[in-house]
């Protein structure tokens, strides 16, 4: 079997390497950007150290700050119109997940017209040219979006969320500067967290994981499990850890899948507005304890990595059952919700999540067979 990886061309890791920006822009030919990102972080003065650079640099850009959370296809069409009038060559993707994807589905559309409707984008795109170039410059540590070749669109008009599967849309050069993310919110730093816990889990036991992707979700949880609580309080070194732990995730995931998780969270998001990560934290160790029977010998790795003593000789339903307590405790202990009764879900909705979910692009990588009834339940068992 022939196993496919695609990384970014280029990627900067460190505090400061956003420095390295106007001299990239410069050197590849680009002549004037668009600088996509939200109005949150311009107004905490996140955007303003890029843009700084740019300024300083006497390079020419323009701003598309009308992204939400969970990005809607309105947000999409209205950046590919900004795209346009503003001349830009180059997209500089300042943000975290919400940014990021919307960045990635205007330079997708603007070199595929034919896609202008972005729902035509959902799963696997057939899109024939690459992205107009992106410069991806993360400010969570969560979502790993700099180096993946997904992203995802809310469709508002009928309540869902797509997953874009795109190797064209992968950004040029990735910017993974922890200064960018020191100033997020604890909620934040703790959501994306987990969203990127849940990337390393779901990464290792997917159904596409093999040697290679291994290596990364291994290495990505080993380091999550021990930095997230204290990068969440603000510890530096820990953050630095985080940003390149996300990083590593998503160089994995990117490439062999996810699972049940993701495809739960989804609805979540289009049905609630709930975060996606808070969402991913909330589901991880109850569909964890769904997967165990068809999760081999990882759970083992896990449970190691979360510090278990014994882990590599206990027996495998016990190490199993120590693992989902490890990461069920993680999630506690930082304080997210672990009730979907948090987010807003109602028994009402939990046909149509569930059917939702099932359909989800994310679902047919879990290593686990799930049906609507079972995932209803995984639901029911959560409000």
């Amino acid at each position: 079997m022939a196993h496919r990886m695609i990384w970014n061309q280029t990627a900067y890791f460190g505090p400061g390497s956003i420095e390295v920006v106007p001299d990239e822009l410069a050197r590849r030919g680009f002549t004037k950007a668009l600088v996509v990102s939200d109005k949150v972080l311009i107004e905490r003065g996140v955007t303003v150290r890029v843009t700084d650079l740019l300024d300083a640099a006497d390079f020419p850009y323009e701003i598309y700050s009308d992204v939400e959370p969970n990005p809607s296809i309105e947000n999409v069409q209205a950046g590919v119109a900004a795209l346009a009038a503003s001349g830009a060559d180059v997209l500089v993707a300042v943000g975290g997940g919400s940014p990021q994807d919307t960045c990635k589905a205007i330079g997708i559309i603007t070199a595929n017209p034919q896609f202008s409707d972005v729902r035509s984008l959902e799963g696997v795109a057939a899109t024939t040219r690459p992205s107009v170039p992106i410069v991806a410059i993360p400010t969570t540590a969560g979502t790993a979006s700099e180096t993946t070749i997904n992203y995802v669109i809310t469709d508002v008009e009928r309540q869902r969320k797509f997953v874009c599967v795109d190797p064209h849309d992968i950004p040029v050069l990735a910017v993974v500067d922890p200064e960018m993310m020191s100033s997020a919110p604890r909620a934040l730093k703790v959501a994306t967290g987990l969203d990127a816990l849940t990337h390393a889990i779901e990464g290792y036991v997917t159904k596409g994981a093999w040697e290679l992707s291994d290596l990364f979700h291994l290495k990505a949880i080993q380091v999550i499990a021990t930095s997230l609580a204290a990068a969440a309080e603000g510890d530096e070194l820990a953050a630095e850890r985080m940003a390149l732990a996300q990083y590593v995730a998503g160089m994995g995931y990117s490439n062999v899948g996810l699972g049940l998780v993701h495809a739960m969270a989804h609805p979540l998001g289009a049905f609630y507005s709930a975060p996606h990560g808070v969402a991913n934290g909330i589901l991880l160790a109850p569909v964890m304890a769904f997967n165990a029977p068809a999760s081999g010998e990882k759970y083992r790795d896990i449970a190691a990595a979360f510090g278990v003593a014994g882990a590599h000789t206990m027996p495998l339903d016990e190490v199993r059952g120590a693992a989902v307590d490890a990461v069920a405790a993680l999630t506690r202990n930082l304080g997210n919700p672990t009730s979907l009764g948090a987010v807003g879900a109602t028994e009402a909705d939990i046909p149509a999540l569930a059917k939702a979910a099932f359909e989800d692009v994310c679902a047919g990588g879990n290593p686990r067979e799930a049906s609507v009834p079972e995932i209803e339940h995984l639901y029911r068992s959560l409000l």
